[in-house]
């Protein structure tokens, strides 16, 4: 074993090194520079502590590591609300989905906070300094602080191993650990998990629970990752729309997620770029939740709104959930290639028409990317409303747009995922 207090010119995995934490990184890991000049992603970590890691992977030009204790913690640092997550466990043996439970909400979304500026900054373009960067807060869900950022999954998967043993994958990996609670799920859904893994099962591959806003738990088990059973179609309620959604499908996960981005997504329209009677444009729209805040924007019952999206069973619950609004349409294809298209085939009226309109956009997490930047930029509507689920996506999407011809109005951003590194953004960008 290295000896933690020596100065050892290089790393080698297993080896133990004192390390001095500097500032949260993106990924949910902290910056620290071993003595040899190496920078180490350090997880399990805070800023300013001085920690015990043990190195997990050596690169060319960084090395990964893993706290294994605290020599000296910072103030900020408070028990884990996850015990099967805690330092107390071999960092192998740790579950993985709530790298920030070591640390209060509150100082959770200071940390995603500090994340996203940097990459509005340095990816963006943006003046770190500027009133825009310098007034943005991560914005808590209801209850979460009173919970301690408990009790908000309404989606999980837990894996069945080739032992028939049942459980989450450890952090940063695929390897099955064995877990007595699970306390970011949904109380009923924590329950009926629970249960699962104390009963083992019969055959390896996963299991998906669900707890949706219309019904109970539903649990659908997947051997060797096929499907036991055809998935349901559930209902979700946000304000006076119920939206049909698959069983499998994508939904928001945290149990008051879905309201805050519908609303979130109404309140970032600006009033002085918006036409209501324009072409509008739902791009990754899923089942039609933001297009529906957009359409709603409109405040009138018919309205030219499109909702693109790539699955095919997610467009057939987006036509039926925005059926509510005459005139609005979704059709399955590819965002890239849909745009590439409307801006090659569209005649004259259709393109000024989506040039006074307003684009609502919700990307994967490796964010819109070059070839669907330059098609909005082609045809030049009024305004995006971009709503992101990765901040460097976010920042080199920003520095993309500004670059032909956006400025970034408005930035907001929501904690919906509390305890773990992830933040939502939902920005608003104005043609110039």
């Amino acid at each position: 074993m290295t000896d933690p207090t020596a100065s050892t010119p290089e790393l080698t995995e297993g080896d133990l090194v004192e390390l001095e934490i500097g500032d949260v990184a993106h990924g949910g890991i902290f910056v620290a520079r071993h003595p040899s000049g190496r920078v180490v992603f350090v997880a399990d970590a805070l800023p300013g502590e001085r920690v015990l890691a043990r190195v997990s992977e050596v690169r060319k030009r960084f090395a990964r590591a893993e706290t294994v204790s605290t020599l000296e913690a910072s103030p900020e640092r408070v028990d884990h609300v996850w015990a099967e997550a805690a330092l107390d466990r071999d960092p192998d043996d740790r579950a993985g989905g709530a790298e920030f439970g070591h640390a209060l909400p509150e100082f959770g979304r200071e940390l995603k906070r500090r994340v996203l500026v940097d990459s509005l900054a340095r990816f963006g373009g943006l003046d770190a300094e500027s009133g825009l960067l310098d007034e943005l807060r991560v914005a808590a869900l209801p209850g979460d602080d009173e919970s301690r950022g408990t009790g908000w999954r309404t989606r999980l998967t837990l894996h069945v191993g080739d032992d028939r043993r049942v459980g989450p994958y450890a952090a940063r990996s695929h390897r099955i650990v064995d877990v007595a609670s699970l306390p970011l799920a949904f109380p009923e859904l924590e329950t009926r998990a629970l249960a699962e893994i104390a009963e083992g099962s019969r055959s390896p591959g996963r299991i998906d629970f669900v707890a949706p806003s219309d019904s109970d738990v539903r649990l659908r088990r997947r051997p060797d990752g096929k499907p036991a059973r055809e998935p349901e179609t559930l209902y979700e309620r946000v304000h006076d729309h119920d939206f049909a959604v698959g069983e499998d499908g994508f939904w928001q996960v945290h149990r008051y997620a879905a309201v805050t981005l519908f609303d979130a997504v109404r309140d970032a329209i600006n009033a002085d770029a918006f036409d209501p009677e324009a072409q509008h444009l739902d791009l990754y729209g899923g089942v039609g939740l933001l297009g529906a805040a957009l359409a709603e924007h409109t405040g009138a019952r018919e309205v030219r709104l499109e909702s693109v999206e790539s699955a095919e069973t997610a467009t057939a619950h987006a036509r039926a959930n925005l059926s509510e609004w005459g005139g609005a349409t979704a059709v399955t294809a590819r965002v890239d290639r849909y745009l590439q298209q409307l801006a090659r085939d569209a005649d004259e009226a259709t393109r000024e028409s989506v040039r006074r309109g307003t684009v609502v956009l919700d990307p994967p997490r490796a964010g819109a990317k070059e070839p669907v930047i330059d098609a909005l930029a082609e045809l030049a509507p009024s305004q995006l409303v971009y709503v992101a689920c990765d901040p460097v996506a976010l920042g080199r999407d920003t520095g993309l747009l500004r670059e032909r011809g956006y400025e970034l109005a408005r930035v907001r951003a929501f904690d919906l995922f509390p305890n773990t590194h992830h933040v939502e953004a939902v920005a608003t960008f104005v043609r110039a």
